[in-house]
């Protein structure tokens, strides 16, 4: 199963994250990835870098090391609102914008909450993707929230980082998994990144989909044309 996009990456502006977009890129070039997000965290996060880095980022060259570099976010929700940490003009202008829940930004409590907030959160014409959502401090209804996915054209993060720092939600990400492939929802694999040497590590997420017969048109990034074409389904306009 060959996935040549990495969709969730961090480099050092994230500061808890090591490794430039020049070493990302590189390590992404010897792994044989056709693309890359990069998706630092928004200003909610303690870590995050300044505003600025999300309008300079398209400074950028679109290829690094003979890789596609798509620019974006992790943007932070924040209540059960579906409310992020960046406003609209910030977000409609990213390649790709990846929402997830961190403890330090939101305010919800509760399977019913946090149900709603991804809800909410899915109905964001600006997000495709939602970060790492089998977390168990916040569960959710998965049916529920899986539907809302494929109705909204929206993608389901299987995160590799999470098989070691977030372990208790390897669980949850194998019935997120088997949800989406029962309603067909398309999946995002990323390495989350927060080292240039896990670019392009999904070994975790993939063993796992191999274990339960998940179909490979349901991946959503293995390749980049196939990604890009996506994104632009869902209203980017993004050159290969």
């Amino acid at each position: 199963m060959n996935i040549l996009v990495d969709t969730h990456t961090h480099t050092s502006c994230s500061s808890h994250a090591f490794g430039t977009i020049w070493e990302n890129m590189r390590c992404a070039s010897e792994r044989g990835l056709e693309a890359v997000c990069m998706t630092n965290h928004a200003p909610a996060m303690p870590d995050s870098p300044h505003l600025w880095h999300f309008t300079t980022m398209y400074e950028l060259p679109d290829y690094i090391e003979g890789v596609r570099l798509l620019k974006g976010c992790e943007a932070n929700v924040m209540d059960p609102g579906g409310r992020l940490d960046m406003d609209d003009g910030y977000l409609k202008k990213m390649d790709v914008v990846v929402a997830s829940i961190h403890p330090p930004c939101y305010d919800g409590s509760g399977l019913d909450d946090h149900t709603e907030t991804w809800i909410n959160v899915l109905k964001n014409p600006y997000v495709n993707i939602i970060g790492h959502s089998g977390d168990p401090r916040y569960p959710y209804d998965i049916d529920k929230v899986v539907r809302c996915a494929k109705e909204y054209n929206k993608c389901i993060e299987l995160n590799n980082h999470s098989h070691s720092v977030r372990v208790k939600s390897i669980k949850n990400c194998e019935m997120i998994a088997r949800k989406c492939m029962e309603v067909g929802c398309f999946v995002a694999v990323s390495s989350d990144a927060h080292t240039p040497f896990d670019v392009g590590n999904f070994d975790e997420v993939k063993k796992m989909l191999r274990q339960i017969g998940f179909p490979k048109k349901l991946i959503i990034n293995t390749t980049r044309e196939k990604f890009i074409e996506y994104l632009n389904s869902a209203g980017r306009d993004i050159m290969l």
